[in-house]
């Protein structure tokens, strides 16, 4: 098994997310369709993002159950991560499952792959302003960060914030003041990286823009 250590680089990352959501709604134009990116739920744009991620080259394992949980003797107990990222499509090692002579060579150990946790939040909504909005920025994402750092298994963790809004300044600002309110909770992050891409306005939406949050582990 090959147990070279992985330098992740988040911005690849984040252009490969974004990437993602820009071919996704191109394609909601090309059609003409009548709902739009930011009226998907999270679980269906989860989706989009791997293949985004997958595209440009990574390997993607949806809901993967957290290192620290794998002492439970249920594969259906613990907790899940939404997706788990290795580099040049190499598979995610797999302890339980590959034995001997069949585990693959190249396969990436747990401790050395990219572990995305995902939130999606947007200004409007289908009913209009969403009244939500403001506290859906605040304890989901810390929820997430928080679990992702109490997993001493977990070296290259982030947060990733899909986040729908009218225009780029309100997304640049309430980023802003999240990372700040983050700094306060003692959440230990590296900058973050932010891309964003235009949509079609259907329910007052123009933008969507990609944060990740990457885990702050400090020196190994």
């Amino acid at each position: 098994m090959n147990t070279t250590a992985i330098d992740w680089r988040w911005d690849d990352l984040a252009d490969a997310l974004v990437a993602g959501l820009g071919a996704a709604s191109a394609e909601v134009e090309l059609e003409q369709a009548v709902r739009g990116l930011d009226a998907r739920s999270e679980l269906e744009l989860h989706p989009v993002l791997r293949e985004g991620l997958r595209g440009a080259g990574y390997g993607v394992t949806a809901e993967v159950r957290f290192p620290r949980d794998r002492i439970l003797r249920r594969r259906s107990e613990g907790v899940r991560c939404d997706m788990v990222v290795t580099p040049g499509g190499r598979p995610l090692v797999d302890p339980a499952a590959q034995v001997g002579l069949f585990a693959p060579t190249d396969a990436v150990e747990l401790v050395d792959a990219a572990w995305l946790e995902v939130k999606v939040v947007a200004q409007h909504n289908e009913r209009g302003p969403n009244r939500a909005y403001a506290s859906a920025l605040q304890r989901p994402v810390w929820k997430d960060i928080d679990k992702l750092a109490a997993d001493p298994h977990i070296r290259h963790g982030a947060a990733v914030l899909v986040l729908f809004t009218g225009d780029a300044e309100v997304a640049v600002h309430d980023l802003g003041v999240w990372s700040s309110a983050a700094s306060l909770r003692g959440l230990r992050l590296m900058p973050r990286e932010q891309r964003s891409v235009a949509i079609g306005d259907r329910l007052g939406n123009r933008l969507c823009t990609v944060a990740v949050f990457p885990l702050d582990r400090g020196p190994a």
